[in-house]
């Protein structure tokens, strides 16, 4: 079974190939201005510096109004209540925009995924053409050792 498959050129796979993209410069170009605050905003809420500076803001100030002195407490018992208030809307507020964050760096995975993809398969075409290119050689090697073979003179001749 002879194999007459002729590999294609370097020229030839070179044209094939479509440009080389940086899909992470894309994306950055085709957010909004408020999509790249969402991003800023999930990056800086959703590490461990933000939650440890909220953890001992509200530390240091229910401590400063529960065991200072009556007449320095700033926020007496009620706004307690004010004060777990608004720490709920916060919270209200920064779930869907930390969800939006989410939401675009997970189109970001994404694009990378499709883009990883592309590249994958065009080296899956290169590498199947040159095994095709060394199987040929391979044929002409196998060839020219059997021509050689057949010149050579018999020994003892």
């Amino acid at each position: 079974m002879e194999n007459t498959q002729k590999p294609l050129t370097v020229e030839e796979i070179k044209k094939l190939r479509k440009p080389i993209r940086d899909i992470n410069q894309e994306l950055k170009q085709k957010l909004s201005s408020l999509d790249k605050l969402a991003v800023w905003i999930t990056n800086r809420v959703g590490s461990m510096g933000f939650f440890l500076i909220i953890f001992l803001w509200t530390m240091i100030w229910l401590g400063w109004n529960m065991f200072a002195p009556n007449a320095l407490r700033f926020d007496p018992y009620p706004a307690f209540v004010l004060w777990l208030f608004i720490s709920n809307m916060i919270q209200i507020f920064l779930m869907p925009l930390i969800m939006v964050g989410q939401n675009l760096i997970s189109n970001h995975a994404e694009a990378r995924a499709q883009s990883d993809f592309e590249v994958n398969t065009v080296a899956e075409t290169e590498v199947l053409n040159i095994l095709v290119y060394l199987e040929n050689q391979n044929k002409l090697i196998l060839e020219i050792l059997e021509r050689l073979d057949k010149t050579k003179p018999a020994p003892g001749v």
